[in-house]
């Protein structure tokens, strides 16, 4: 009786118990910015870790900019076009495909990565953006409405040297930020 007990205790203790495997960890290096890590959450959006991942084991990122900048809001990159000497294309480039959004409950704070896309909901394809610091004011605006994909865990600070970079008009840095390579760790 006692040990059927003691197992049924376990169980539902196991049951309950936050999800302790490790998450998988994407390292950004920005040449002369330092480096940005953020967790993958899979269990949030699976379809775009997926995505995320296969695009970084193909060197997709490796060479892009941050293309798009604005102080205490986000950094936006991702962009193959960004590569190219033509920053009038930037902004508009992808990896061919598209992804049905997972829009989940998790909420645009400072350090969160979510996927861009245009007006279309499931227009995302390789842009993504992340939350600088004082951010909060934008949450009303992106909660619910873009994917969000990962949390960083450290280099928020890179984020917010590059969200302060001096940039032009439509929010392009006017020295490229260059995305030197994106890995992923296990977690």
């Amino acid at each position: 009786m006692h040990a059927r007990l003691l197992v049924a205790i376990c169980a539902a203790l196991l049951a309950c118990a936050p999800d302790s495997a490790p998450r998988e960890v994407a390292v950004v290096r920005v040449r002369g910015y330092g480096e940005i890590r953020f967790a993958l959450l899979a269990e949030r959006a699976p379809r775009h870790v997926a995505s995320f991942k296969s695009l970084v084991a193909a060197g997709f990122y490796d060479g892009t900019t941050f293309h798009r900048v604005i102080p205490s809001f986000m950094i936006q990159g991702g962009d193959p076009n960004s590569k190219d000497a033509d920053p009038r294309n930037d902004g508009y480039g992808g990896p061919g495909y598209t992804l049905e959004a997972e829009f989940n409950d998790v909420p645009h704070r400072p350090g969160i990565v979510s996927m861009g896309r245009s007006t279309e909901p499931d227009s995302a394809g390789s842009q993504f953006f992340i939350m600088a610091s004082a951010s909060e004011r934008w949450r009303p605006e992106l909660d619910g409405q873009y994917t969000v994909f990962g949390e960083l865990v450290s280099g928020q600070d890179v984020v917010d040297r590059i969200s302060a970079a001096p940039r032009d008009a439509n929010d392009r840095p006017l020295a490229n930020v260059v995305v030197e390579s994106v890995t992923i760790e296990p977690g």
